[in-house]
Parts: C-alpha cells; structure tokens; sequence
C-alpha cells in the first residue's frame, strides 16, 4: 500500500511466548539496587555527617554557614538548637546550629 508504512502481521498463537513474573522480579530488584546505591545511601551518609558536625560545635570553633558568614562560635545553646557567631569584634549574630556547613581550620578569619 505505501512505501514508508510496512504492513503488520500478527503472530500465531502457539508461537508466542508471554513473560513470566520472575523477569519482571528481577528488573525490580535491580532498579531497588540502582536506587539504594546511587541516590538513598550517598544522601543517608551526607546527613549523618552533617548530624556529626552540629553535634560536635563549641565555643572557639571558626564556621562557614549556608548564607556564607565566617565566623567564630562565641555561645552554644545546647537546650535550643542555636548558636551565637561573632562576625568581627562588634557584630554578633544568632544562627541555627543546622545551618552551619563547615568548621573552618583555626585562624581563616585572619587569613581573610
């Protein structure tokens, strides 16, 4: 009939053979595997770190916040999750320990 469209036949029945559920099984276990390894245990790792890192912030500790501040710890609430950093001798501010990314070697703020 035409040049481009080619004509489909259907199989005969007893040649054809239908899928069975264990390929299925398994095509589902292997993108479970994909998952846990690629996305949720990398992210699960990350977390635990950052837990780590809020949990082990003193007084004295130079960090580097997600708004970008650097500045030294001078106050740790350890009842409420907030902490004071001074920026430079006359500005102090209050930041949610969650929000620190970084403790910085001791005496970056002088390098910078």
């Amino acid at each position: 009939m035409s040049l481009f469209i080619s004509n489909a036949y259907a199989q005969s029945a007893g040649g054809a053979q239908q899928g069975g559920g264990m390929e299925m099984l398994i095509m589902l276990a292997v993108f479970g595997l994909i998952f846990y390894f690629l996305l949720y245990r990398p992210q699960a790792k990350r977390v635990k770190e950052h837990k780590n890192l809020v949990s082990s912030l003193s007084k004295g500790d130079e960090v580097l916040t997600q708004g970008g501040l650097v500045g030294k710890i001078t106050k740790v609430s350890e009842e409420k999750d907030f902490i004071e950093v001074a920026l430079n001798d006359s500005n102090n501010i209050v930041v949610q320990k969650s929000s620190v990314t970084a403790v910085l070697p001791k005496g970056t703020m002088k390098s910078l």
